[in-house]
């Protein structure tokens, strides 16, 4: 089931955030244990102050391991999400310069 792969995906974001871009993200972990990775990404989605985490990715300049990047570049996900939802990962990540020029 589409869903449960993208719990999946989910779960390894927040491992390569820690890994690779040295960001632990409590908030992250414990919404997706609590709501799953769907529900997470909606409320990161229509939150509407942007996640500490994706600022703290940007300085980082890794927001290809945000929600949005994600969800935008990974098509097999689209269907999980309206095209209002894409547009607000295309809008977010435009707004801070990704994908880099």
């Amino acid at each position: 089931m589409l869903e449960d792969e993208f719990e999946v995906r989910m779960q390894q974001v927040y491992r390569d955030g820690k890994r690779e871009a040295r960001f632990s993200a409590p908030l992250f972990a414990e919404m997706l244990r609590e709501h799953g990775g769907l529900e997470t990404a909606r409320r990161f989605l229509h939150s509407v102050d942007y996640a500490q985490g994706f600022t703290a990715l940007w300085e980082r300049k890794r927001l290809d391991l945000t929600v949005e990047a994600v969800i935008l570049e990974e098509e097999k996900w689209h269907p999980l999400f309206t095209p209002e939802e894409i547009e607000i990962c295309r809008k977010r990540l435009k707004e801070y310069g990704y994908p880099p020029e």
